[in-house]
């Protein structure tokens, strides 16, 4: 996208305290997804748009938990509500919802039919590869592992995103799983939410049987191979394959998920592995989704 004086218009964040606070906008679009109060005990005097203002400063800033601002809500309540919004899959929920929201604006059915799956790694020392990130882990620890191919000790993060770069799936594992041993897994998590989602476009990590052989009884899945030519020499722009289902020239796998790793990768809490648990990892990285979509349904539908 190129920044002119209309995009900057359109994109500026002139909150009057933090950029990451949401606007009134925002907040209707998240509002409706808040846990009511509960009918026994003390009535809730915590404010849950700061809590969330509050998550979203973390992730889009990586800063740590006790940096925190004071303004916020205190540390411990904004940590409480985090951890059980995590393990409630809160934050997956609001994530799809938007997703539908967001392809109903762009003129699709709600519900994708076809879907892009990359992996992207995540290092444990300073070094780039192609298709990868480079990232450090930290010492809070958590589960890692060496990934022979591309040398690198940590994890990966498979995600497997429509034909517009919605995320609308997402398994974080160990480095020491390939490429065509993960997808199953995330595949198979998105089965029952998207139950029209069959055809999957993949780069040339996936070839072959064994990740065919996997999917078997797991539905009827069809694998799109979108790679290189074997006589190629040099850089070669992938083919631009048609949907079966939409009728429509989509962009090359990887440019797709790249796209999408990029929208991600504005928040620094996504730029380390800071993370301990998978489950916390996989949260921020839903809750930097739904900064991204809150914003552009919020932009397009009060344009």
């Amino acid at each position: 996208m190129a920044w002119t004086d209309t995009a900057r218009r359109e994109h500026a964040r002139r909150n009057p305290r933090y950029t990451s606070d949401m606007t009134d906008r925002e907040w209707g679009l998240l509002a409706p997804f808040m846990p009511p109060p509960r009918a026994l005990g003390r009535p809730r005097e915590t404010d849950l748009r700061e809590v969330t203002n509050a998550i979203l400063y973390l992730v889009s800033t990586g800063c740590q938990w006790r940096l925190l601002p004071k303004d916020f809500p205190p540390v411990s309540t904004v940590q409480r509500y985090f951890y059980a919004w995590r393990d409630d899959g809160l934050f997956v929920r609001i994530s799809n919802t938007l997703v539908m929201r967001a392809r109903e604006m762009e003129g699709r059915e709600a519900s994708p039919t076809a879907g892009v799956i990359p992996s992207r790694r995540m290092q444990a020392v300073a070094c780039q590869a192609a298709d990868s990130q480079s990232v450090k882990t930290t010492e809070s620890g958590g589960p890692c592992g060496y990934d022979g191919a591309k040398k690198i000790k940590g994890r990966k993060r498979h995600i497997v995103t429509d034909t517009l770069g919605f995320l609308v799936g997402l398994m974080i594992h160990t480095g020491d799983i390939q490429d065509r041993d993960g997808a199953p897994a995330v595949l198979k998590s998105i089965r029952a939410r998207w139950p029209w989602l069959r055809h999957v476009f993949a780069d040339g990590g996936y070839a072959g049987p064994k990740l065919k052989a996997a999917m078997k009884g797991c539905g009827a899945w069809t694998i799109e191979i979108i790679k290189r030519s074997d006589t190629a020499t040099g850089f070669e722009v992938l083919p631009r394959p048609l949907s079966r289902f939409a009728g429509k020239p989509l962009p090359g796998s990887g440019s797709v998920v790249e796209r999408t790793f990029a929208w991600l990768g504005r928040c620094r809490r996504l730029a380390k592995d800071w993370e301990k648990s998978i489950a916390s990892a996989t949260a921020m990285a839903f809750i930097a989704h739904i900064r991204l979509l809150t914003r552009r349904i919020a932009r397009h539908c009060y344009a």
